[in-house]
């Protein structure tokens, strides 16, 4: 359940503010960069962009310092090829780089689409952080075939261990032949099954990482998210979101799937929600993975962004898997169907040995040495029957945020955790489809319920603007985000923001940040300091803050605002938090204490203020705001509103010299002796002037009339 709006949302404010927090870079003079974050170098304290003919190295610490450029165009042949060929010159037919990984201590290799001819090479970048280089090595260009799609639309995943490449990608010119495939190394390529749906159904690649299985590395996995076409869901063309893995030490089958995967093995993602109806609403559209190590390596938590299929409903949620329920589900029945009437049912008869997935050498087949010792039954088994029965349901089998009717979707996800005073929390960071990125905190509730609690929503790009990628430092403390438009580099906390008060500081609820005595400032979990104030779970300034709010209350300054009688006013005041309940008090001259502000049709009540329409003599008075959450009420603003007599206003407009309305200098007063000449100087023409005035003021009414109209409160 959502229980705090942002403090920072898609304004001209947030974006003032946020510049200020952030630092950006761009190429000069490209429009359309198509900028994706490939690598987080932290060890060389580098980010390292694929962009459209260019490689790009960044100082992790300030994106926009000192940045290194590799120019890597397509060549003009493969552009004029790619633009005979139908495809647009400028979208497609680039080099658009789409694979950056760590080959060794010194170089990266990389490949990008090259106008449809897929092309890799190798980079220098240095074995330390002072070394300050980049350079593509252009001797050793290769085929990207196998490694990197020919289209730039087609995303490519890719992993690369112990020299070999692991990647997602398209074979193909026409964009039809989806596969998984391992190349480098000293081992035989090795791909997924040709053009065979119940494998690889037209796939859209997401992520791919390497888990450990046990503490024997023959059992160590490589595990790949996608979301495909359902080969399940017979006629109807349903999405799924798919998790499947192959055995690292896989080297094929010996007289079936030779040089293929024969230890392939996949299973439907769910995330749903079930409603009070009873039905059950699917989010099948994975967009995003982030795999959260923790100290055993081998049950890293999974967190999977989704969104709806259909575009009568529309909304986007986050799931959480764990490994023990991901190897129960590949330990389970697998799927088997008849015939193409029939429907998906548990395979029932006999499973060949060793089972189909199991990884040779390892736990439990410590005597094959390797996959081509496989039986040719168990080969041919994994090549008709890749797919689970079961599908992997999430934690506690519902989402961990889920957002409906929307006009945006979730499109990548980073996690941090962090220690609070009272414990440790998790912290999402989800990037949008209109150039947003959600901070969102998790809290444990009673029982095995979460709900989620909007802590900051920061608008990186302009609206329109989808974000492409998103990398997280937690040693930093910074996200690193990406779209067509540049980077930008945005410290995960922003603690003054929260405001000047303890009280607004504990209410924000922010782990990162808490109250030291004098700001809002970050939070350390090893200082010694007791001033250090946080109530992360219950957000409470009455525990932490009491001492201060009534000090504040004192200082709390009222601000004069004037109104001509007959005229609207409008006293702003908005708190940061959309859960507190705003209430006005007003004491007037004559009256004992401070009474509630009576609301009707003339005085009227705004998320943004208090609308006076018509102001009267008696309206004149001190007006209180207070805000109440969690029990606490604190001062958001004091006015102390004068109310000038329209007759005296408009006999100074009218210039009619009538001393009885005129507003006069008080006694003793003199000028300045150079005021008399300059005020001649500036009113020559006076009547000219005094009719502009006059023009103004009745421009000014009709404006007022229409404000009274739409509730859009003009200070006057």
């Amino acid at each position: 359940m959502e229980q705090r709006r942002s403090y920072c949302q898609a304004s001209v404010s947030c974006e003032l503010s946020l510049r200020r927090w952030s630092k950006r870079f761009s190429l000069p003079g490209v429009v359309d960069g198509d900028y994706r974050i490939l690598l987080l170098d932290e060890d060389l304290d580098r980010v390292f962009l694929g962009a459209k003919d260019y490689v790009i190295s960044l100082n992790v610490n300030n994106i926009s310092r000192l940045p290194l450029t590799a120019y890597w165009p397509a060549g003009e042949d493969s552009k004029e090829e790619c633009s005979l060929a139908g495809k647009n010159y400028e979208g497609e037919c680039g080099n658009f780089v789409r694979v950056i990984q760590p080959y060794n201590r010194t170089h990266l290799y990389v490949c990008g689409s090259g106008a449809y001819h897929p092309v890799c090479t190798y980079a220098l970048i240095g074995a330390r952080a002072k070394d300050h280089v980049l350079q593509l090595t252009s001797e050793t260009w290769e085929s990207g075939k196998g490694k990197c799609s020919y289209s730039p639309k087609l995303d490519s995943i890719s992993l690369m261990l112990r020299k070999e490449l692991y990647s997602g990608v398209y074979l193909d010119f026409m964009g039809t032949d989806a596969t998984l495939s391992r190349t480098l190394g000293h081992r035989h390529p090795l791909r997924t099954d040709q053009y065979n749906s119940r494998w690889l159904n037209e796939p859209i690649f997401l992520n791919i990482h390497m888990i450990p299985d046990s503490g024997d590395h023959n059992d160590d996995k490589l595990y790949f998210f996608s979301r495909e076409k359902s080969a399940e869901s017979g006629s109807q063309k349903s999405v799924f979101a798919r998790i499947g893995r192959v055995c690292l030490n896989d080297i094929g089958g010996q007289r079936n799937l030779v040089n293929k995967w024969s230890t392939f093995l996949k299973a439907r993602l769910v995330c749903s929600v079930m409603g009070s109806d009873g039905i059950e609403t699917h989010f099948d559209e994975l967009q995003d993975i982030y795999v959260r190590k923790t100290e055993d390596l081998r049950n890293p938590i999974i967190y999977g962004v989704f969104s709806t299929s259909g575009s009568v409903f529309k909304g986007s949620a986050v799931c959480v898997y764990n490994m023990a329920d991901i190897r129960m589900v590949f330990n389970g029945p697998f799927a088997h169907k008849e015939g193409p009437s029939y429907q998906w049912v548990p395979y029932q008869g006999k499973i060949p040995y060793p089972r189909p997935g199991t990884c040779p050498g390892g736990t439990f087949t410590p005597t094959m040495r390797s996959t081509k010792d496989f039986p040719d039954d168990v080969v041919s088994f994994i090549q008709s029957h890749p797919t689970m029965y079961y599908p992997v349901y999430p934690v506690q089998r519902h989402p961990l945020v889920v957002r409906t009717n929307i006009q945006y979707k979730y499109t990548h996800i980073a996690v941090d955790h962090v220690s609070a005073a009272d414990g440790r929390y998790e912290v999402l960071f989800l990037a949008t489809d209109v150039g947003t990125v959600q901070k969102i905190m998790v809290l444990q509730k009673e029982g095995l319920n979460t709900e989620d609690v909007l802590l900051e929503e920061l608008q990186v790009f302009k609206p329109s603007t989808p974000i492409l990628s998103m990398k997280i430092s937690s040693k930093r403390q910074q996200i690193y985000v990406s779209s067509s438009a540049g980077v930008a580099q945005v410290s995960l906390h922003r603690c003054n923001i929260y405001g000047t008060a303890c009280a607004d500081c504990c209410l924000a609820r922010d782990p990162y940040c808490a109250w030291d005595g004098k700001q809002c400032s970050k939070y350390f979990p090893t200082t010694k300091r007791r001033t250090r104030r946080q109530d992360i779970r219950h957000g409470n300034p009455n525990t932490q803050c009491q001492e201060d709010n009534h000090k504040m209350q004192r200082k709390f300054p009222a601000m004069v605002q004037y109104a001509v009688e007959g005229s609207s006013t409008f006293m702003v005041c908005t708190s940061r938090s959309p859960l507190a309940l705003i209430k006005w008090f007003t004491h007037k001259t004559g009256e004992e204490g401070r009474n509630p502000v009576k609301r009707n049709k003339r005085v009227v009540q705004t998320d943004q203020g208090l609308l006076i329409r018509k102001v009267r003599q008696n309206d004149a008075g001190h007006y209180h705001c207070l805000a109440k959450e969690n029990d606490f009420r604190h001062m958001l603003g004091r006015f102390h509103l004068k109310v000038l007599q329209a007759s005296a206003v408009g006999g100074v407009l009218a210039g009619d010299g009538d001393s009885s309305t005129s507003l006069t200098p008080r006694s003793g007063y003199r000028p300045h002796p150079a005021c008399p000449s300059y005020i001649q100087g500036r009113l020559r023409g006076t009547a000219a002037t005094m009719a502009k005035l006059r023009l103004l003021s009745a421009k000014e009414r009709q404006r007022n009339r229409r404000a009274h109209h739409h509730i859009v409160p003009r200070q006057t």
